[in-house]
């Protein structure tokens, strides 16, 4: 089976057990942290991946991590997971409880890229074009920073992508000179 279908399996079990114990933020908090911890440290992914390194000592290592602070679901949930040696699609299953999450209640994830911070104005503009998009009234705005774009913006809602960035209309205008749209006189 692909990785793909345990990770949205296991996300699936892990969501249904922790709705039906009352227990969802917590274990929502438990795996952002885990995210977290593997965006920080490229290592922690890698060692969780391995073959080489053996189950005893992943198990050790996230238990050492989450032991005190974390969910006894979740405990239970990474020692079940990496018994199986399974623990390669941790990370990925923990991406998509957030999606699997974030369905559950009802808020849509926005992804917009612009040259400069967003001020107030800007945020809740977004926010409104992001509803009116999806139809859900809860929206997390994920900011994005890339200077390549010279201007405008870059929204991603889904699988739906606005592209009103300057570096994309240069590209097209770069295209439309390439085709040679225009009419040479000697």
């Amino acid at each position: 089976m692909s990785d793909i279908k345990v990770a949205s399996r296991y996300a699936k079990a892990l969501l249904g057990l922790s709705v039906e114990k009352n227990q969802l933020e917590a274990v929502m908090g438990d795996v952002s942290k885990l995210l977290s911890i593997a965006s920080e440290n490229r290592d922690f992914e890698l060692m969780l991946a391995s073959p080489i390194v053996s189950t005893d000592k992943k198990l050790k290592i996230l238990k050492l991590l989450f032991e005190k602070t974390a969910n006894k679901i979740t405990i239970t949930f990474f020692e079940i997971v990496t018994r199986k040696n399974r623990s390669e699609v941790l990370l990925s299953t923990a991406r998509e409880f957030q999606r699997q999450y974030n369905l559950h209640m009802g808020i849509q994830v926005a992804e917009v890229t612009t040259t400069f911070p967003l001020t107030a104005d800007l945020r809740e503009s977004f926010v409104e074009i992001v509803k009116e998009i999806s139809g859900l009234e809860k929206v997390e705005l994920v900011e994005k920073i890339n200077k390549d774009l010279i201007g405008g913006f870059v929204l991603k809602v889904n699988d739906k992508l606005l592209d009103d960035s300057i570096s994309r209309k240069l590209r097209i205008l770069r295209l439309k000179f390439a085709q040679r749209y225009f009419v040479k006189t000697y």
